[in-house]
């Protein structure tokens, strides 16, 4: 199954709903393009939600790491929502829990960008 990507601004936030799997290949070639293609635009708040994301392998976790530190060098941050009970134990298995912001929901994470400011 392809990574399918949707884009949209909420509350000054650019919100990335993802569906599918994250893998080595093209998912993560796609996922990689479209994080530097944000920045590019002079994004610099961006949330992933990814409650539609049924597998993410370590090429693919790679990629998040990649994007959140191509962000963080720009000044921007990156910050992950709605992650399934699966991801949530990679993340700790990992210790990427530790990098990541991660939020219940995507209005928790929008949110947050106002208490961080």
């Amino acid at each position: 199954m392809a990574l399918n990507t949707v884009e949209k601004e909420v509350d000054g936030v650019t919100v990335v709903e993802l569906a599918g799997r994250i893998t080595l290949g093209e998912e993560s070639n796609q996922l990689r393009t479209l994080l530097k293609d944000i920045l590019s635009r002079g994004k610099t708040r961006m949330v992933l939600d990814l409650a539609e994301v049924t597998y993410i392998d370590s090429a693919g976790l790679g990629t998040l790491v990649a994007g959140f530190t191509s962000a963080q060098n720009q000044g921007a941050n990156l910050k992950l929502a709605n992650l399934t009970k699966r991801f949530k134990e990679q993340l700790h298995i990992t210790k990427l829990v530790t990098v990541f912001d991660v939020y219940n929901s995507v209005a928790d994470a929008v949110k947050s960008f106002d208490t961080a400011s």
